[in-house]
């Protein structure tokens, strides 16, 4: 491919040395038919020039990039379930690239379903298209709702019938790319720590604090601590903020760098339900909505005890003590930026969490959480539009009254974004199972692709009125 003076590789993983991962092969497929192209993703590293023919070539063949050495299956372990599992690795997937995107930062090119690797435990490491088409959805809605996530950049349908026992089959094949900030995962961490190599929890650190937390001083282990424990606070509280449902928080699931992954059997809430699950095999609700703060903190205790090859014990628990108050903290942050409203401190900014949540418990089947959000974007700056909307008359009953009082002491945040066409819609744009499973169904029964390109273009539109990318 002629390179763009864009794209900038920066393979920096691959020279921490054959500790940390495998070299692999991509499987050879009977096919590549290109099904999703990020090029917004990809102008931002550099790789919107691309022709059809050189993606495929790049993403479904997994040609190297020029300046990548190839594709490297990432080596690590983990809790699943809380059982700590040694046996772990990238299964169907591989780093294949790494790259500076248009604001300086390092970013990972990753692989899900491209073939079978010394981690795959005696799978195909294959990846349907339906668990494809269902992260491309997952991610675009996260991208758009301000939570840190890695996105979607391409889906190659690769032609090969899949067996599966958790859903109709045989079913359609794909290869998924993401673009995220970081595959190195609590686990990777947890791996060093089982093996009893300092060397190696010190080489980790070293390259994890250079390349995403460059305010951490070298050698400050319980400063890198913090570090994670703050991105992974900010995340757990966008994603309740959110209504979103990871499935599955096991400690190979999470990353350093406090960015959505490896979600699944993900679920966007359609109502206020704290015990609510998106996996299916979560029976005791360990992942549940309301238990997702409790599950990341025991992940962070893990990565804590791994680090305590290289740090005193007493600076690594301090650090993790750190969670709770940011938590909270974000928590406010997210709500606040949810509903539009600005800040007037700690203890009406907290009022306002708090009847918000009130409200959503209490509005029973008649009250969605999107909607809520929606409705009330902007503070009293949205009264006449969500009291003169659907769900007006519910609004005005005396169970909003609290709601209302601390909503309107907020003033609104660049109310400028009210004016954003999607504000004259009656209702907001979600990402409920009904339609997901809608979507999928159109492209399998008829090879239909127009509704998920429909679907990605109104949730980048309410993307862009929201404007909560940077928040």
């Amino acid at each position: 491919m002629p390179t763009s003076p864009a794209y900038r590789p920066d393979s920096r993983f691959f020279d921490l040395g054959d500790e940390y991962g495998d070299a692999v092969r991509p499987a050879d497929f009977p096919e590549a038919i290109l099904r999703v192209r990020n090029d917004r993703a990809a102008s931002s590293v550099g790789l919107d020039g691309l022709s059809d023919a050189e993606w495929i070539a790049h993403f479904g063949r997994f040609e190297p990039l020029p300046g990548q050495p190839g594709p490297l299956a990432m080596r690590y372990h983990g809790h699943q379930f809380r059982t700590y599992n040694p046996d772990l690795g990238d299964g169907r997937g591989f780093l294949a690239a790494q790259i500076r995107d248009d604001r300086g930062r390092l970013l990972d090119l990753g692989s899900k379903g491209s073939g079978q690797t010394p981690w795959s435990r005696g799978a195909d490491g294959r990846l349907t298209l339906k668990g494809g088409v269902r992260e491309v959805l997952a991610a675009e809605m996260l991208e758009a709702l301000g939570v840190p996530t890695s996105r979607a950049f391409s889906l190659i349908e690769t032609g090969e019938p899949l067996q599966r026992g958790d859903e109709p089959s045989p079913t359609r094949s794909a290869v998924l790319v993401r673009l995220s900030h970081s595959h190195i995962r609590f686990g990777t961490f947890q791996r060093a720590a089982y093996l009893g190599r300092k060397d190696m929890i010190e080489a980790l650190i070293d390259h994890v604090r250079a390349a995403y937390h460059p305010d951490v001083a070298a050698g400050d282990v319980p400063g890198f601590l913090r570090a994670v424990v703050e991105s992974s606070a900010r995340l757990t509280a966008r994603w309740i903020a959110a209504g979103f449902v990871h499935g599955v928080l096991n400690t190979d699931n999470l990353n350093v760098t406090g960015e959505s992954f490896d979600y699944g059997p993900w679920r966007f809430l359609p109502r206020y339900e704290p015990g609510f699950t998106a996996a299916y095999f979560d029976h005791t609700g360990l992942y549940a909505f309301a238990r997702q703060p409790e599950a990341v903190f025991w992940a962070l205790t893990q990565l804590g005890g791994a680090l305590k090859l290289a740090a005193d014990a007493g600076p690594l628990t301090e650090a993790l003590n750190g969670f709770g108050p940011a938590y909270i903290r974000e928590l406010r942050a997210a709500f606040l930026a949810r509903l539009g409203v600005l800040s007037l401190g700690e203890a009406a900014d907290q009022r306002l969490v708090d009847a918000t949540l009130a409200v959503l418990r209490e509005g029973g089947e008649a009250l969605r959480w999107e909607p809520l959000f929606f409705d009330w974007f902007g503070g009293f700056a949205s009264s006449a539009r969500a009291l003169g909307g659907p769900r007006g008359k519910l609004y005005q009953g005396e169970a909003f009254d609290v709601f209302r009082f601390a909503l309107f002491e907020h003033g609104p945040d660049r109310p400028e974004r009210l004016e954003h066409p999607v504000f004259a819609r009656s209702e907001p744009e979600e990402m409920l199972i009904d339609e997901v499973e809608a979507i999928w169904t159109a492209i399998d029964d008829d090879d239909d692709w127009g509704a998920l390109e429909t679907k990605i273009r109104r949730v980048r539109e309410a993307g862009q009125a929201w404007g909560l990318s940077d928040y």
